[in-house]
């Protein structure tokens, strides 16, 4: 029994560190994860070009979605591998990338159908035991909290990576906020550095909530250009990243910000702004790159 699926990267808007609220914007950059369904009651992960990488997401995920989904009879173990176009560790949200790859995969490998709407007709019909898009996402947020990669359940990463375009959560419930499309160049900064966000100073995070606040409410009420900019403030003050790169998008981008707990800096705007900014970060060392966002979210392949 064998399933595959991609899901793409994500940037931050608001990161949930502060007050458990959070909102994140997905990017065109996919992890694909390949799931093979056997009967030998353990699971196995690879990670490609990463011998020694940590798999304990990826077959937690393996392993609630056939606790979950599997029926009597269906497989006990297999194995899962991931290949990714994304950075690990750079906040660009690889590991809820990483998560719903795998179990929108093993859901196809056990050919159980992902729906995105279980009240429209045209998905409904004809359909049982389906399961909703945002619960598959909910199962990969779990996975992160039982491995231990994620400090907030990263639900607001993880559902704008499974669903696509722009979201707000409030990651204390895994509740989704708000959700919409987003039609925007992105421009992205990853140092050579890494940063894990279980390392992060969560007590630092927090004596920043009264701004963390404003940004929720700039996110809901659609500025999520604004509410970007002054959450990169903000985090790099708390994490200890320095400021330069979003001051040096400004005032060209309509937003920049630190991305996750770092240390990648994402703008959005214009393709053309976008271009004269890429100048300036270029000439840091590490990767720069374009891209836009992306709407249609994770998928089976």
């Amino acid at each position: 029994m064998h399933g595959r699926a991609a899901s793409p990267a994500a940037g931050t808007v608001l990161n949930a560190l502060s007050t458990g609220f959070g909102s994140a914007f997905a990017i065109d950059a996919h992890t694909t994860a390949t799931v093979e369904l056997d009967g030998s009651g353990t699971v196995t992960g690879e990670v490609a070009g990463d011998p020694d990488a940590d798999t304990r997401l990826i077959e937690r995920c393996v392993e609630l979605a056939l606790a979950e989904y599997g029926s009597d009879g269906a497989p006990t173990g297999g194995r899962v591998r991931t290949e990714s176009e994304v950075p690990m560790a750079a906040g660009l949200k690889s590991s809820s990338a990483a998560a719903n790859a795998t179990i929108l995969a093993t859901l196809d490998a056990l050919d159980v159908p992902v729906i995105d709407d279980p009240n429209a007709p045209e998905e409904s019909a004809g359909v049982e035991a389906a399961v909703e898009r945002v619960d598959a996402c909910r199962l990969g947020v779990r996975a992160a909290r039982d491995a231990g990669v994620t400090v907030t359940g990263a639900f607001d990463d993880a559902s704008a990576s499974m669903l696509g375009g722009v979201t707000v959560t409030d990651n204390s419930g895994d509740e989704l906020l708000a959700h919409e499309d987003a039609a925007w160049d992105v421009l992205v900064w990853t140092p050579d550095e890494r940063a894990y966000t279980a390392d992060a100073d969560v007590s630092r995070c927090e004596r920043i909530a009264p701004v963390a606040d404003m940004v929720r409410d700039a996110a809901l009420a659609g500025d999520y250009a604004r509410a970007m900019t002054v959450n990169g403030f903000a985090f790099c003050a708390a994490l200890g990243f320095p400021a330069e790169p979003i001051v040096e998008a400004l005032p060209d981008a309509a937003g920049a910000s630190l991305s996750g707990t770092g240390p990648s800096f994402t703008a959005v705007g214009s393709r053309e702004v976008l271009e004269r900014v890429r100048d300036d970060w270029s000439r840091r060392e590490g990767h720069t790159w374009l891209t836009t966002t992306h709407n249609e979210g994770a998928r089976t392949t």
